[in-house]
């Protein structure tokens, strides 16, 4: 996409940066949206065991959904299922898979983000991608997730999700993951479209650089608030749904918050905060991250899944 004005880091302010990522999601993420009703893709089931909230309200186009990724609606993280895909595809070398195999172990036990963590994933991606057309990685991202991610979504979420769509609302998600991974999972579930961190990229081909900075903390609130307005949406109205203490700021700036799966911060934030809190992990996931688990929520899917970080790509 176009660079929207792009400057590096060290000549914005953070918070400049964060409207910059928000701004330029919201763009991409339109965009996107628009490319997936072309589509016409049918949504995956939604599965059992997962309560169907008193909201939304039916026929309110004012009102939309936000939904965070990872661990909210997919187990685990977005850009490491996709890391392991590109190991596959032998974009970089094996000895790099050692190195951060503990990252996604330690990221599915504990059920939070560790900033460090994602850095070192998002650096290496940019790396990775630099020099690749987006077609491909688009082409190569929907094989990723028939492989690695469709199993991985929880149906309790996704069950929240279908909700707000049978109300005839949008459903967005918003995510640091890249907006091209975060497109194909949100037309793979049916939703609207999604908002996820943008790679600048000049006629098709990746440069390397991010759009201002990762999607992530205040920069999902900006996305939300520039999509709102893009959209004619009444924030108050709307429903945005998390599993980190790092989304507090998306979270609050809607009327309907909800912790999902949430992390000890959160859960702590949401109860002083009486915001809605539902849980899709087993009782002994949920004791692992100091949370009781919802009663009647199906067991987690799957082992612990080895985790790749992206680094540099075979030469």
């Amino acid at each position: 996409m176009a660079a929207l004005g792009w400057l590096t880091p060290r000549k914005r302010s953070a918070t400049a940066r964060s409207v910059l990522a928000g701004e330029a999601a919201a763009e991409a993420g339109l965009k996107s949206s628009q490319e997936i009703d072309g589509v016409g893709a049918a949504p995956t089931g939604t599965g059992a065991g997962a309560g169907v909230p008193d909201f939304p309200v039916f026929g309110d186009a004012r009102a939309a959904a936000f939904f965070d990724l990872d661990n909210t609606v997919m187990q685990g993280a977005a850009i490491f299922h996709f890391g392991r895909g590109l190991y596959k595809r032998k974009f970089f070398q094996r000895r790099e898979l050692a190195r951060f195999a503990w990252q996604q172990t330690w990221f599915r036990l504990a059920g939070v983000e560790d900033p460090q963590h994602m850095q070192d994933a998002r650096d290496s991606a940019l790396s990775i991608v630099k020099g690749h057309r987006v077609s491909e990685l688009m082409s190569i991202g929907e094989e990723i997730y028939d492989e690695y991610m469709a199993d991985r979504i929880w149906p309790g979420t996704r069950t929240l999700a279908q909700a707000h769509l049978d109300a005839g609302q949008q459903v967005w998600l918003v995510t640091a993951a890249p907006v091209e991974t975060a497109t194909i999972i949100a037309r793979r579930l049916g939703l609207t479209g999604a908002l996820g961190t943008v790679a600048e990229s000049v006629d098709g081909v990746y440069t390397g650089k991010l759009v201002g900075e990762p999607l992530h903390g205040p920069a999902k609130a900006e996305a939300v608030r520039a999509l709102a307005t893009a959209e004619d949406f009444d924030l108050e109205r709307c429903a945005a749904y998390s599993d980190s203490h790092n989304d507090i700021p998306m979270l609050s700036l809607v009327g309907h918050p909800y912790a999902i799966n949430p992390d000890s911060k959160l859960r702590k934030h949401a109860k002083d905060r009486e915001w809605r809190l539902r849980d899709y992990r087993t009782g002994r996931k949920a004791a692992k991250v100091g949370i009781p688990a919802a009663a009647g929520v199906g067991a987690l899917a799957g082992g612990t899944a080895a985790a790749v970080a992206l680094h540099r790509r075979r030469r």
